[in-house]
């Protein structure tokens, strides 16, 4: 579909790979590319399984674009929580098969997934923006304190804590965590087990339960589009 996102839909499961380069950086290239893809998934009716290179799912925004300019940096982080919320509210659902590393954006489209597998390893997951001299954006902080345990929120967006696959569980970016080499069998176990649900129940419950969040998401999105997120 794209060299940036490949697609392959089996049995009516969509995967979803990124393929940016070593780090997969998340570009407005990138985000066209995946909401291309999430188009077609939509169109095909597909349970969703989004993951990356053997190593890494992403390092985030892509800081060529992030450190051309504030006008620059603040229209991909537009366009990227924009896309979290079409995530969020995706009509099917979206398992995140981690393969390795998943920082700042990368770690929030963990977040943004309904279930998320990882891998066995050392592997660093989670918000970096403080170390790197970024101030979280509004809709990022908002993300993290939904889906986040209330102690891992304040190491991991205030302190900048990264965590370690079997952390990242603990502290809310995982739900489970498998051998590499098992990770992909284990994506489409759990994408085969959520195609048996209702998906008009499924999308239903999914935008009441999230209704709050939605509409907190789209206020921070309003309000990052007024201020740099570089300190």
């Amino acid at each position: 579909m794209s060299d940036l996102v490949s697609y392959e839909i089996e049995d009516g499961i969509a995967t979803l790979t990124l393929n940016n380069g070593k780090v997969n950086a998340l570009s407005p290239a990138m985000f066209d590319a995946l909401n291309a893809a999430f188009d077609r998934a939509e169109q095909d009716r597909a349970v969703v399984i989004l993951t990356g290179q053997p190593g890494i799912l992403s390092g985030g925004y892509d800081l060529k674009v992030m450190t051309s300019g504030p006008e620059n940096a603040i229209s991909l982080v537009t366009t990227g929580s924009k896309f979290t919320l079409r995530m969020l509210a995706h009509p099917f659902p979206i398992v995140a098969a981690c393969s390795g590393h998943a920082i700042a954006k990368g770690a929030f489209l963990l977040l943004s997934s309904d279930y998320r597998i990882g891998v066995e390893g050392a592997f660093n997951i989670g918000l970096n923006e403080v170390q790197i001299g970024m101030t979280m954006h509004h809709s990022g902080i908002e993300l993290a304190r939904d889906r986040l345990t209330k102690p891992a929120f304040q190491r991991s967006v205030i302190n900048g804590e990264i965590f370690n696959p079997q952390a990242a569980v603990e502290a809310g970016f995982l739900d489970k965590i498998v051998p590499a080499s098992e990770l992909m069998d284990a994506a489409k176990a759990a994408a085969t087990q959520l195609k048996k649900i209702n998906m008009t129940a499924h999308k239903n419950t999914k935008l009441k339960a999230r209704k709050a969040l939605l509409e907190t998401l789209e206020r921070a999105i309003e309000l990052d589009q007024q201020h740099s997120i570089v300190s």
